[in-house]
């Protein structure tokens, strides 16, 4: 009886023994692997994807200056390219064979990276730096992009060879599960499979595009001059401001003052109110679906949090801070000058907490390097043969990163040596990020900007340009290192060469710097645009909000600013707490991010995303099926298109004004 109990036991115990690296490896080569069998990067999906990528990024840098967030491309571009081909195909097949799906894999690669660069600093550390010092950089338009295009393009690339040393361990061996590389690896599935779906979901995207132009047309393309044009705006319909007006609120008091006598620190004085409406403190419906769509793709709990964050800053804290003078004026651009300080220590305070509460990821990511360097050459390895080399991280960190030093002294007067510092620092911090983006679906681009922030607050006090500027190499080699990560989990699960896939996100980097910069620079033809209502950058302001406080230190704030300095950083504390301790009640926690963002943009963007999350929400508890297929591809069409024509109305304008 034992033995036979034995004997049953052994072939189990055998079975479960882990695996070693080689034989995980080579099990994925042998079954898995497809790159030698089937076209992967072909010279029509490298320009498509670079093609793709300058168009998405081009709407990524509408939304980052609106909202302050970029939106996903990968899907997006992968659902457009396949159906470009399909119709291709379709009239001339002999010219267009079929579409593979590991070229739609390599095209991916291309277009997210075009599409990502945008977080390269481009709607962060470069506005906070125009924002506070836009004497750093050259007045004339062609100047300041020679200057900016290099930059942007050697930081991704930068995040490119940086990932390099994670990729096998995180993505061939440990399997992480990095979620939206997942979700574009099912979805190219799903296209390039038999059935219909892939059509409807693609003429879905393409419709809502078109209605997002339609819209974005008929609210903005109002000038004397457009109304000439061949296809005309309909200004007498589309409102300027907003859809719908609020009326006065009584409670919105704006008391003027008529005469005031007193004492410096007891002032009496006559007050005769003025009612504000909640459209003066940005409380109203736009003329927009873009912020309704963003909405619907994030989820519910962010956006009832901005919602409520919107509530408590325009409608309770900004009446009583005009009331008392610590803010000017009811505009945007005054209530965020005062409200920042609440919220962007929210975010930087919980963000910071999160990362190093998740400490074992980042010891984990260092035994992460270790394997890379312990990884033997001298033997027969398949996988060498399509995985990027070591000697190609090595030679690549090495150049790039003396690019960056090189370029941050010539441009923006950073001595050599804290240069260096930001290079090795950014090589530590990438290598954590890329964990953190396989486990969580997140790259902490933001609290490991912030750290180097910090780090530079202390080396160089008072010196913006070198704080902002340092902070923004991690930012952006963070940034490309986890979208190419993310796109090789997708080329992992469908067996895609990862070197190929290397070379697509580098020439995707190439293609996105080359658009970016000229179209940042016609979007905001002046720095002093920048933080208006029109143009808020609630990311920029928290880099700049770092940024000033580092450099003067909070005395220099109001005295109810330096309460809502403490009261913010302490709830970024508070709330990610109780998430953490109560992860059952978690939904029912504001998060910390959507209540911090909400006091950096315009109340109406976060009435408009809440609005976008509820209608999702419904839509699945709904139709969950359909829900799943095409709440994405809508919302990515309606973001696309309605940023799109916005960018093409302001080159339209620029050319004009030119002419």
């Amino acid at each position: 009886m034992s033995t036979t109990t034995a004997s049953s036991e052994k072939p189990k115990a055998a079975d479960e023994r882990p695996r070693t690296p080689e034989q995980i490896e080579r099990d994925w080569f042998e079954n898995v692997y497809a790159g030698d069998r089937m076209k992967q990067l072909t010279a029509r999906a490298l320009i498509m994807g670079m093609m793709l990528g300058m168009v998405m990024a081009c709407s990524n840098v509408y939304v980052g200056l609106k909202s302050g967030w970029g939106m996903g491309v990968a899907i997006t571009s992968c659902i457009m390219a396949w159906s470009i081909f399909a119709v291709l195909h379709a009239s001339l097949p002999k010219l267009f064979p079929p579409y593979s799906i590991l070229e739609n894999n390599a095209m991916q690669s291309c277009a997210s990276a075009a599409g990502a660069i945008t977080g390269a600093g481009l709607v962060n550390a470069i506005p906070a730096l125009l924002m506070l010092d836009p004497t750093v950089l050259p007045t004339g338009f062609a100047a300041r992009c020679w200057i900016l295009i290099p930059w942007l393009a050697v930081v991704a690339w930068l995040g490119v060879f940086l990932a390099v040393p994670t990729k096998r361990q995180l993505i061939n061996i440990e399997q992480l599960r990095f979620p939206s590389g997942v979700a574009a690896a099912t979805t190219l599935r799903s296209l390039h499979g038999a059935g219909g779906e892939a059509a409807r979901q693609a003429r879905a995207l393409f419709s809502a595009l078109g209605l997002g132009a339609i819209v974005t047309w008929m609210r903005d393309a109002d000038a004397p001059w457009m109304r000439a044009l061949p296809i005309k705006g309909v200004p007498d319909w589309a409102p300027v401001k907003s859809w719908v007006t609020f009326p006065s609120v009584p409670w919105l008091r704006y008391p003027r003052i008529e005469t005031v006598w007193g004492t410096s620190w007891v002032k009496l004085g006559s007050y005769k109110d003025q009612v504000l409406g909640l459209n003066q403190v940005t409380m109203s419906f736009e003329g927009s679906l873009l912020f309704i769509a963003a909405g619907a793709i994030m989820s519910f709990r962010t956006a009832w949090s901005l919602m409520l964050g919107a509530i408590i800053n325009y409608v309770w804290l900004a009446p009583i801070f005009l009331r008392n003078g610590d803010i000017t004026g009811a505009s945007f651009r005054n209530i965020s000058r005062w409200s920042l300080w609440i919220g962007v220590p929210m975010m930087v305070t919980s963000g910071l907490l999160l990362f190093f509460m998740n400490w074992k990821s980042v010891i984990r990511a260092f035994s992460t390097i270790g394997a890379f360097f312990r990884k033997s050459g001298g033997q027969a390895d398949p996988m060498d043969r399509i995985e990027v080399p070591g000697s190609w991280f090595i030679a690549g960190y090495a150049v790039l990163g003396t690019a960056a030093i090189v370029l941050g002294n010539l441009f923006f007067h950073i001595h050599w040596w804290m240069g260096l510092i930001a290079v090795l620092a950014t090589f530590l911090l990438v290598v954590v990020a890329a964990r953190a983006t396989g486990e969580t679906d997140i790259t902490p681009v933001g609290p490991l900007s912030k750290i180097t922030q910090l780090t530079f607050g202390a080396i160089a006090p008072g010196n913006v340009p070198t704080n902002l500027m340092t902070a923004n190499i991690t930012a952006g080699a963070t940034g490309s290192a986890g979208d190419l990560l993310t796109d090789l989990k997708s080329g992992y699960l469908l067996g895609a060469n990862p070197r190929q896939q290397f070379f697509a996100q580098f020439f995707g980097v190439l293609a996105g710097a080359l658009v970016v910069i000229p179209v940042f620079f016609i979007l905001i033809p002046d720095p002093a645009l920048l933080g208006t209502e029109k143009w808020p950058a609630p990311a920029a302001l928290v880099w700049r909000g770092v940024a000033e406080l580092l450099a003067k230190g909070p005395g220099a704030l109001p005295v109810s600013a330096r309460y809502g300095l403490v009261i913010g950083a302490s709830l970024g504390i508070i709330l990610t707490l109780l998430e953490v301790m109560l992860p059952r009640f978690k939904k029912f926690i504001p998060s910390p991010t959507g209540l911090g963002i909400a006091f950096t943009i315009n109340g109406f963007n976060s009435i408009s995303m809440f609005i976008g999350a509820l209608l999702a929400l419904g839509f699945s508890a709904w139709k969950p099926k359909a829900a799943g297929h095409y709440t994405v591809p809508v919302a990515s069409g309606i973001i696309a298109g309605e940023s799109l024509m916005g960018v093409g109305i302001a080159v339209l304008s620029a050319l004009h004004l030119l002419g």
